[in-house]
């Protein structure tokens, strides 16, 4: 629904008394609208697809594998391990505290905003609705403007399916998105630019509201050529699924440029080419377009940039009127070239050649914190300085995207590439907030814990805090001298 200053404070009212009569706490609740979800996807697939067609070009094979698939893998896990995240987890209590027991008891946040990506505008919307329902939450989605008809699927096909008291969309463009951070929420999550983030962030402050940021930055692939050449097949086809497969590389995890030794430069361009026609054909068709006007001068910018045009050694080619743009490489780019300083986010690929693949660990670090890095090898030492000499949302060896599948996997970023994570149990839990609960009894009373104070006291007090249960039955036996050396 559109909504203007008044009816939106009004929803909002509404979604805060639905939280406060405690409807969205129950098991039941919960269940219900996780299956409502699955149901709405199941039988609302065809007018999805068309959807997504329109705003991205996307086939229904693509839509399917990236946006409707993954999404019914997670309600089916939610559904699966619900039972579990709900329940408190006991928690170990020392002797110390005796009589007492304790627990961790997972509580919903009460009001979540959902602000999501048009990239992946379906995916996007409802993968962080399932993990605020599942938490029990009441939720307002804000679909991307740039995403219309995905936006409208979503704001007709919701309240038909789920509980439209506790959960609602609320459609618009930059304004509505501007209003809706000026509100007081118990969280925010937001997918899209670090640029806007920051705003989102400056405005949750004001409210000391918690947010989750998924972000994205430049993605790196180390290619070490030598150590694949018994799988390099496989690795091409990983790679270039990875790169343009994946909407037109207009997705935070895609690689975003590739290193690889010189000397072996010439040879992965040559398979790369092949196997982008083996995939694509020669007029790249049945790839996604670039979703806007906006998006498609910005890559073509990049690309009209004297110093860069001179580094196309593959593809290139645009048509405006389709907003398409070939799958194109470029060699070695100038480092201070805005394609090698902003994250591309299209079907560019700059590949980087190095003396020693050892060399992509400095430039790795000369950037921002990616949200992925991504390593085709099987050098363990390379392996080893990757995990512990880069920062970054996630490491995947030998594969590319994959990782943002894995339910058992936390999926985020770090530093500019966002803050906080998602899928599976780790959805759940960023949208509770795990309250510490501890229930004490009478049947033991220690007078030394309160004044006034005196040595014994000390005694006991430096006793119980090195939790010396032996130095503390002989303070109570009477044996201070011992006990105080004990203790110390």
């Amino acid at each position: 629904m559109g909504s203007g200053g008044g009816k939106l404070e009004g929803s909002i009212a509404e979604l805060r008394e639905t939280f406060r009569s405690g409807r969205t706490r129950s098991f039941a609740w919960r269940q219900a609208q996780l299956q409502a979800v699955m149901k709405m996807v199941t039988e609302k697939e065809e007018q999805c697809f068309q959807a997504l067609h329109e705003d991205l070009g996307k086939s229904n094979l693509d839509s399917y594998k990236d946006e409707i698939g993954p999404l019914k893998k997670s309600v089916d896990y939610a559904l699966d391990h619900l039972k579990d995240w709900v329940s408190p987890k006991k928690a170990g209590i020392r002797l110390i505290f005796y009589p007492a027991k304790g627990e961790v008891v997972p509580e919903p946040y009460g009001l979540i905003l959902i602000i999501s990506a048009w990239n992946f505008p379906i995916n996007l919307a409802l993968e962080p609705l399932l993990g605020a329902i599942a938490a029990g939450n009441t939720v307002v989605i804000k679909p991307s403007e740039f995403a219309p008809a995905c936006s409208s699927f979503l704001a007709n096909m919701i309240p038909q399916y789920l509980d439209n008291e506790a959960i609602k969309v609320i459609e618009g463009a930059a304004d509505i998105s501007e209003q809706l951070v000026q509100q007081k929420w118990d969280k925010i999550f937001f997918t899209g630019s670090a640029r806007v983030g920051r705003i989102i962030m400056s405005e949750a402050a004001k409210h000391l509201t918690p947010v989750t940021l998924e972000l994205g930055g430049k993605c790196p692939v180390v290619f070490d050529f030598p150590s694949m050449s018994s799988n390099m097949k496989a690795a091409m086809k990983r790679f270039v699924s990875g790169k343009w497969g994946i909407c037109a590389g207009q997705a935070c995890l895609a690689v975003d440029y590739l290193i690889v030794e010189e000397q072996f430069a010439s040879s992965l361009i040559d398979l790369l080419k092949r196997t982008i026609k083996c995939f694509y054909g020669e007029n790249s068709e049945g790839m996604s377009r670039v979703v806007n006007k906006r998006h498609f001068d910005r890559l073509c910018n990049f690309l009209q940039d004297p110093r860069v045009a001179d580094c196309v050694i593959h593809g290139g080619a645009t048509n405006e009127e389709n907003l398409f743009i070939e799958p194109t490489l470029l060699l070695n780019p100038p480092r201070d070239a805005e394609v090698m300083t902003e994250e591309i986010f299209g079907p560019i690929l700059p590949i980087i050649t190095v003396t020693n693949i050892q060399e992509s660990i400095e430039i790795i670090n000369s950037m921002s914190k990616p949200l992925a890095i991504y390593a085709f090898t099987t050098d363990e030492e390379l392996k080893n300085r990757i995990l512990t000499e880069t920062s970054s949302g996630s490491v995947t060896f030998n594969d590319v995207i994959i990782g943002y599948l894995c339910d058992e996997l936390p999926f985020g970023g770090v530093g500019q590439s966002g803050m906080g994570r998602y899928h599976g149990k780790y959805s759940f839990d960023t949208f509770s907030h795990e309250k510490a609960v501890l229930h004490r009894g009478f049947l033991l009373e220690l007078s030394a814990r309160y004044p006034p104070w005196n040595d014994f006291k000390m005694e006991f007090v430096r006793a119980a805090y090195s939790l010396d249960y032996f130095g503390i039955l002989l303070l109570f036996l009477g044996l201070r001298s011992y006990a105080k050396q004990h203790s110390d």
